[in-house]
């Protein structure tokens, strides 16, 4: 199969420019190294992509079980050495049978309408978590899979939201990273 080349996507830089409202002003700056990308994460050539991950991190479905049974044993047995996450915790392990370097573990929140604050701050959590790890490790690109937003719940469109904002804020600061966002 294909992979993808991050540096290869379009940019939030290269869409048309919009009238609706935002309560930012563009930033050409970061709009340069943001890409919105629909596609299969465990084909992204990405210095590192972020799974969401359930808290044993030790693979389940979805995008978690993809990543895993793409990644091959070896990530397996390197999970099983981390003890699992807590909820807003991100831990990293070698990408192994995947075209990226490494994986960032993220565990999100399940979305309860009555604790959607705490929500909020825990996937907040999850993103800038992955950012620094992806900083830490050396930069360059993250690929970012849709936190929460499947069977644990969380509203797209605010999901989305706390997504953007954290990555912008994060490369407002950091220029050794950039953020692919993938959505399946």
């Amino acid at each position: 199969m294909a992979l993808t080349d991050p540096a290869s996507l379009p940019t939030l830089a290269d869409l048309p420019a919009s009238d609706a409202q935002s309560k930012y002003k563009p930033d050409a700056s970061i709009n340069k190294r943001v890409s919105i990308w629909r596609g299969d994460i465990t084909k992204l050539e990405a210095d590192m992509i972020v799974n969401a991950a359930n808290k044993s991190l030790l693979g389940g479905g979805g995008v978690d079980g993809a990543i895993h049974r793409a990644a091959g044993p070896g990530l397996l047995r390197e999970c099983r050495t981390l003890g699992g996450a807590r909820t807003g915790e991100v831990k990293v392990t070698d990408g192994y049978d995947l075209p990226s370097k490494r994986v960032a573990h993220a565990v999100g929140p399940i979305y309860y309408e009555d604790e959607a604050d705490l929500c909020a701050e825990q996937l907040q959590s999850c993103y800038a978590r992955a950012l620094e790890q992806c900083a830490t490790h050396g930069g360059g690109s993250i690929g970012f899979s849709s936190i929460s937003t499947g069977i644990y719940g969380y509203p797209i469109e605010d999901a989305t939201r706390i997504a953007l904002e954290t990555t912008r804020k994060f490369l407002q600061e950091d220029k050794t990273v950039s953020g692919n966002c993938w959505r399946r």
